[in-house]
């Protein structure tokens, strides 16, 4: 049985998430087969295995209509107690989408499922890229800063009703007089984590998240982003952490993993990726330096929602292992992926990948140690 990696020498270990399969049709837009379900039994066992094959966290996704083949989804905040019912160590990220939610009702909820399941539970700060969604369901479309604000408010209220009685906050977007939320979560308290980038996802993050989602890239890019932060969050005292988005293709040969993803490229609905790309590069061009998580992304990076084909963990498990310590020495200290068919390729990657990562940092650290 796996377990949670523990710090070699004062150095954390590269931390694994996975995308939780809440909404229909995986996590490429493409009429590939696929052996993924989004409804709940799959979703359980799949939180079984990945917290087996040693997965630190899964991350519900939160959609409120269909499109690009994803006709059903479930509601991310009550799945991720599902899957935390279903476990005992993994931690679930909830993600949440200001505007639908409001930061009294997060509050509540997540301080409520951590004091249920001993603080495992965490939530992802989504500030929104799809208008249409937002339209559909009558809430107001902001300005792209405009969302970052509005988040930066959320995490600012959460943080202080989570750690402070007689909490009283005057923002743009929300307001409290001497507000006591009891029970508070337990302890550690929930982690807030947050994507994007755009120079206000990136601002946001330095100032007040702990964890930094970015898309998926290569190393040197990673890298570049991750300085820029660091240096932003040390105004403020912050540290952010840094995840990054990639699927995973991992095969015995590497020819086989390159097929794989040809037949996925290959099969993926063009009409769906093109209405997506028109979507979310919108949302980026709206920014202010015109920027955005998709703003370089091609076509065939768009049929993985997060630009995860970028991060380039396809091939054997030893290329994917060399491939994500690269990734921690450009500053990653977490693999947020996505798979094919999730519950066998979960467990092939907790048998032939983490420990293959394990073995190269610790060789570093003897490295380290040695010199």
């Amino acid at each position: 049985m796996s377990s949670h990696p523990q710090p070699q020498n004062g150095q954390e270990p590269i931390r694994f998430a996975y995308w939780v399969p809440n909404v229909s049709g995986g996590l490429v837009i493409s009429k590939i087969p696929q052996r993924t379900s989004w409804d709940a039994d799959y979703n359980r066992r799949l939180a079984q295995i990945a917290e087996e094959a040693g997965f630190d966290y899964a991350l519900t996704q939160i959609r409120f209509t269909a499109g690009y083949g994803a006709e059903y989804q479930h509601e991310s905040v009550a799945f991720s107690h599902a899957l935390l019912a279903a476990t005992s160590r993994l931690k679930v990220i909830a993600a949440i989408l200001p505007g639908p939610w409001n930061p009294t009702l997060a509050a509540k909820q997540i301080a409520t499922i951590s004091q249920l399941t001993g603080g495992r539970i965490a939530v992802n700060i989504v500030s929104g890229w799809f208008s249409g969604e937002f339209r559909a369901i009558g809430e107001p479309w902001l300005d792209h800063d405009e969302r970052y604000r509005r988040s930066e408010e959320f995490i600012r209220s959460l943080r202080g009703i989570w750690t402070k009685d007689d909490f009283s906050f005057r923002g743009d977007f929300y307001r409290y007089t001497h507000y006591t939320l009891k029970p508070k979560p337990a302890e550690p308290l929930p982690e807030i984590f947050q994507g994007g980038s755009s120079r206000a996802a990136r601002d946001m993050a330095a100032r007040v998240s702990d964890w930094y989602f970015t898309n998926g890239n290569t190393p040197d890019a990673i890298k570049a982003q991750v300085e820029d932060i660091r240096a932003k969050a040390a105004e403020s005292g912050n540290r952010p952490r840094i995840g990054v988005n990639a699927f995973v293709i991992a095969r015995d040969t590497e020819a086989e993993a390159r097929a794989v993803l040809q037949e996925i490229l290959d099969q993926a609905d063009p009409e769906a990726v093109k209405a997506f790309g028109h979507e979310v590069k919108n949302a980026g061009k709206a920014s202010p330096e015109g920027e955005g998580n998709w703003a370089k992304s091609s076509f065939d990076d768009l049929v993985q929602y997060n630009d995860g084909f970028k991060t380039n963990l396809i091939g054997t498990p030893d290329q994917i292992a060399e491939r994500i310590v690269a990734l921690k020495d450009a500053g990653v200290d977490l693999a947020l992926l996505a798979f094919l068919h999730f519950q066998e390729e979960v467990a092939y990657f907790g048998e032939h990948v983490i420990p293959r990562v394990r073995a190269l940092e610790a060789a570093r650290e003897r490295r380290a140690e040695a010199a």
